[in-house]
């Protein structure tokens, strides 16, 4: 078994981690309108509140980056997620708002 992650990551984590050799998959938990400024292109799409029901459509068989907006709903998600047995489901610090501005300067942000 995989050692536990941290319950929260900083973004310059993620930036190494996307091109490491064994990349998370990302969860963003935004509603949909604030997915269409921006994204991550490639991430499993449910909003925070219809996660109770499409738990299903993620990944058991490697780690999970939860974002959101400023990482607020997202750390709420992760403690939930690890609650249900998601042990390597960790938040995104300061949600794709901290990766806009620290890792993608053309990222929209809002």
């Amino acid at each position: 078994m995989s050692a536990p992650l941290p319950l929260q990551i900083a973004v310059d984590d993620l930036e190494r981690w996307r091109h490491g050799a064994h990349p998370p998959a990302i969860l963003d938990v935004r509603e949909p309108w604030e997915r269409a400024i921006c994204g991550f292109a490639g991430s499993i799409d449910i909003p925070m509140a219809e996660l109770p029901g499409r738990q299903g459509e993620l990944p058991a068989d490697r780690p999970l980056v939860v974002v959101c907006h400023h990482g607020m709903r997202s750390l709420q998600v992760t403690q939930w997620l690890r609650g249900q047995g998601h042990d390597q489901a960790c938040n995104l610090a300061g949600g794709i708002d901290a990766w806009a501005s620290q890792i993608d300067a053309s990222m929209k942000r809002y």
